[in-house]
C-alpha cells in the first residue's frame, strides 16, 4: 500500500521528529516502507538527521522546513526522510561516515541525498533558505540535485556505489586479529594527547573546546601503572579549568555540550546526559586524588540537576536540554549585572567578585557567568546561587528531549552508583537503582532491551551500546550493593549481545542487531564520539563482568573481542582511544575484595574508596559471608577483617592495615 502524502511523524518516539510533524514537509521516519517507495517512484531520498537539543537544526527547520516553498519542491521532487541521530546512531553514523568521505566537515543538520537504493551521492549540513554564509541556499541545492539526478541519473548512482562500499569499508571493516590488544598503544596515545593539550587553559589547544571525556580517560590511565604526573596534571588542569568556565551552569548545575572559544567561556548551551554522566566520573577520581573541594561541588551540583531536572518520570534520565529558550540560544542561563544586584542587594559585590559576567564581542546575548580563579570557597556562595536559580525558574525553560536511551542511561547509573560509593551518598545509588529497574523492565517479551523509551514508546531492537553500558551499570551496582543478581544480569546482558550482534567471526559484534533489516550495511561501532564507542564498551563490559565473577570463558572472550578490535585500528588510535582505554582496563583488571564490618567508617572500605580507580573492581563483604574463590584459587578468610587486591591472576597476601591498603592502591608518582 502506498504511503500517504502527508506528514507522518505525529506517531512517532522520538520528540525530535515529533517537532517536525507540523512541518508541510511529506516526512517519513526511516523505516523499510519509506525507502520502498523511494524505489517504487525512482526518486532519490533527502535524508535529514538532526536531535533535539541541535541549534542549527531548528534553524534549518525555521528557515526551511517550515516554509511552503521549499517544502512544495521536497515534496515533489524528493522522498524525505527525518533521523534522530541520537535513535538511530546507526543511520547516522553510516551517512556522516559518507560525508567526510566526500571531504566535507561534519555536523548536525546532516542533509544528504542518497539513490532510491539509499546508497549516498552527494550532502552537506546546514543549508539556509538562499545563499548566505558562503553557502548556497537550499532552494538552489534541491533544484541543482534534482537537475542533476534527471541528467546525470547513472553517474550519480554509480558514484553512490563507490561511496557505500568505500564507507563498508571503513566501518564494518573485518580485518586479522592482533597478536597484541591496543593497551600496548596507551602510553603512545597519552603522550600524543599530551602535545594537544592547551598548557593555560586545558582541553586541546584552540577552539572550539570540547570535553573530550575518552581522551581524559586516557591521561588518566596512563598516569595510573606509570606515575606520569605530566599527564594526570593535564587531565586535572582541563577538568579544573573548564568546571570553572561558562561551559558549566554554575547556577543549576550540568555541563554544556562545548565551548565556542578557546578559553571554556561561552558554551553552546544544550546539555547532553553523557557528557554530565563522564564528568561525574572524571570528578570523582579527580577529587579522590587532589582533594580539591571544586571537583566535589561540582559533582554534587551535576547530580542535583539530574535528580531534580532530568527525570521526566522520576525513573529514567531524560537524553538532553535544548540550548534554545524561547528561540533565542542561551537565554535561561545568562544575567545581567543589574539583575543579580536586585536579587542579591548588598551580597551581589561579593558574589560578582568571585563569579564574574563576560560578554566576548561576537557575543548577542547577556554576560555569561563563570567562576574567577582561586576565589572565596564556593560553599560561602551557595544560598546566592540558589536564588539565583529559583528566580531563573520563572524564565521559559529550554526543551526537554524526555526519551530514555537505554547507553547513556546505562553511563549515568555507573557514574552514580560509582559516585555515590565515594562520597557516602545514598540517595545517588537509590537514583540509580530505580532508573536501572526502568531500562530493564521496558524489555520486550522476550528479554530483549530497547534502544529508546518514551512513555509507552519502545524502540526495538536495541545497539551493542545498549548491552555494554547497562552491563557495565550492573556491574557498578553490584560493587555499590553486593547484590550478586546485578553480575547474573550483566552475565545475560552478555551473552544477549553475542546472540544477535556477533559478527562472521564470532571475534567481535556489529552496533546493530542481526534481525535489523532496514539499513544497506551492518556497522561495527569502533569509533569514539564524545563518549567511548560501542565496541570500546563492549570490552570493558566484559572485562569488568570477568573480573567480577571470575570466569575465565569470559575473560577469554573479552581478550578475543579485544584482540579483533585491535586489529581494526589502523591509523585511527586518536579517534578510537575508547578502544586503547578499554584494553588497558582489560589487561590491568584488578579485583580488591574486602572483609569488614560494613559499620567501620575509617576502615578498609574507606581507604578504597578514596582511591577509585577504573581498572579495580571492589567487592566488600561482611566477615561470616559465604566464602569465595579468588584468582589462584586463593580463598579469602571470611572470619577476619582484611582485603585482599588480585591483579589478573596473581593476588597479594591479605592487608589489614587501611594505611598499608592505600599505599598499594595509590601509584607512585615522581617528584
Amino acid at each position: 500500500m502506498p504511503l500517504p502524502q502527508a506528514n507522518l511523524l505525529a506517531e512517532e518516539t522520538s520528540p525530535y521528529l515529533r517537532q517536525h510533524k507540523d512541518n508541510p514537509v511529506h516526512w517519513r521516519p526511516w523505516s523499510s516502507a519509506a525507502l520502498a517507495e523511494a524505489r517504487d517512484l525512482g526518486r532519490p531520498i533527502l535524508l535529514s538527521v538532526g536531535y533535539a537539543a541541535c541549534h542549527w537544526c531548528h534553524v534549518m527547520a525555521h528557515e526551511s522546513f517550515e516554509d511552503a516553498q521549499v517544502a512544495d519542491l521536497m515534496n515533489r521532487l524528493y522522498v524525505n526522510i527525518k533521523v534522530d541521530r541520537e535513535e538511530r546512531p546507526d543511520v547516522d553514523q553510516i551517512y556522516m561516515a559518507a560525508l567526510h568521505a566526500t571531504g566535507e566537515q561534519g555536523g548536525w543538520p546532516l542533509t544528504m541525498f542518497l539513490t532510491p537504493e539509499a546508497k549516498p551521492f552527494w550532502g552537506g549540513t546546514y543549508f539556509p533558505k538562499h545563499s548566505r554564509y558562503g553557502r548556497p541556499g537550499f532552494l538552489q541545492v534541491l533544484e541543482s540535485v534534482h537537475r542533476a539526478w534527471i541528467e546525470r541519473r547513472d553517474e550519480l548512482t554509480e558514484g553512490g556505489e563507490a561511496l557505500t562500499s568505500h564507507v563498508a569499508s571503513r566501518l564494518s571493516a573485518q580485518e586479522a586479529a592482533a597478536e597484541q590488544t591496543a593497551a600496548a598503544q596507551l602510553p603512545e596515545l597519552a603522550d600524543g594527547i599530551l602535545t594537544m593539550i592547551d598548557q593555560t587553559l586545558g582541553g586541546l589547544k584552540g577552539a572550539p573546546k570540547f570535553p573530550n571525556a575518552p581522551f581524559m580517560h586516557t591521561l588518566w590511565l596512563n598516569w595510573l601503572p606509570k606515575g606520569s604526573a605530566a599527564h594526570r596534571d593535564a587531565m586535572l588542569l582541563s577538568l579544573g579549568t573548564m568546571l570553572d568556565g561558562g561551559i558549566y551552569d554554575h547556577v543549576g548545575g550540568g555541563l554544556c555540550r562545548y565551548s565556542t572559544d578557546a578559553e571554556w567561556l561561552v558554551p553552546h548551551f544544550e546539555k547532553m546526559l553523557y557528557d554530565n554522566a563522564q564528568l561525574i566520573r572524571l570528578a570523582n577520581w579527580a577529587y579522590a586524588e587532589t582533594g580539591d573541594q571544586l571537583f566535589r561541588d561540582r559533582i554534587e551540583g551535576t547530580v542535583a540537576w539530574l535528580l531534580r531536572e532530568m527525570r521526566p518520570d522520576g525513573s529514567g534520565f531524560a537524553a538532553s536540554l535544548d540550548a534554545d529558550s524561547g528561540g533565542e540560544e542561551g537565554a535561561f542561563y545568562t544575567w545581567d549585572r543589574s539583575e543579580i544586584e536586585s536579587l542579591l542587594g548588598a551580597r551581589a559585590d561579593e558574589f560578582l567578585s568571585a563569579y564574574t559576567l563576560s560578554a566576548p564581542a561576537h557575543w548577542e546575548g547577556k554576560p555569561i557567568l563563570h567562576r574567577a580563579p582561586a576565589t572565596l570557597a564556593e560553599m560561602n556562595f551557595r544560598d546566592a546561587l540558589e536564588e539565583l536559580r529559583q528566580h531563573r525558574e520563572s524564565r521559559v525553560r529550554p526543551g526537554r528531549d524526555d526519551k530514555v536511551l537505554a547507553d547513556w542511561n546505562g553511563l549515568a547509573i555507573a557514574a552514580l552508583a560509582e559516585a555515590s560509593r565515594s562520597l557516602g551518598k545514598p540517595d545517588w545509588l537509590d537514583a540509580a537503582k530505580r532508573a536501572y529497574r526502568f531500562v530493564l523492565e521496558s524489555s520486550d517479551d522476550s528479554g530483549r532491551l530497547p534502544h529508546s523509551i518514551l512513555g509507552q514508546r519502545r524502540l526495538y531492537p536495541a545497539m551493542s551500546s545498549d548491552y555494554a553500558a547497562m552491563a557495565g551499570a550492573a556491574i557498578a551496582l553490584y560493587e555499590a550493593t553486593g547484590d550478586h543478581g546485578y553480575v547474573e544480569d550483566a552475565r545475560r546482558f552478555l551473552s544477549t549481545l553475542d546472540d544477535w550482534y556477533a559478527d562472521e567471526s564470532n571475534a567481535g559484534h556489529y552496533l546493530t542487531a542481526s534481525d535489523g533489516s532496514d539499513l544497506p550495511m551492518r556497522i561495527r561501532g569502533d569509533v569514539d564520539e564524545a563518549l567511548p564507542s560501542a565496541t570500546a564498551q563492549i570490552i570493558e563490559a566484559f572485562a569488568r563482568t570477568a573480573t567480577a565473577t571470575g570466569n575465565l570463558d569470559l575473560l577469554e572472550r573479552a581478550w578475543t573481542i579485544a584482540r579483533a578490535a585491535t586489529g581494526r585500528l589502523r591509523q585511527q588510535a586518536y579517534g578510537q582511544a575508547g578502544i586503547v582505554n578499554a584494553c588497558a582496563i582489560l589487561e590491568q583488571a584488578s579485583k580488591l575484595v574486602i572483609v569488614e564490618d560494613p559499620a567501620q567508617s575509617d576502615g578498609l572500605a574507606a581507604a578504597a574508596r578514596a582511591h577509585p580507580d577504573p581498572r579495580r573492581l571492589d567487592i566488600l563483604l561482611s566477615p561470616g559471608s559465604a566464602e569465595i574463590e579468588l584468582p589462584g584459587g586463593v580463598r579469602p578468610d571470611m572470619s577476619r577483617t582484611a582485603a585482599w587486591l588480585c591483579v589478573g591472576q596473581a593476588c597479594m597476601p591479605p592487608i589489614s592495615d587501611p594505611e598499608k591498603l592505600r599505599e598499594a592502591l595509590r601509584p607512585e608518582v615522581p617528584a
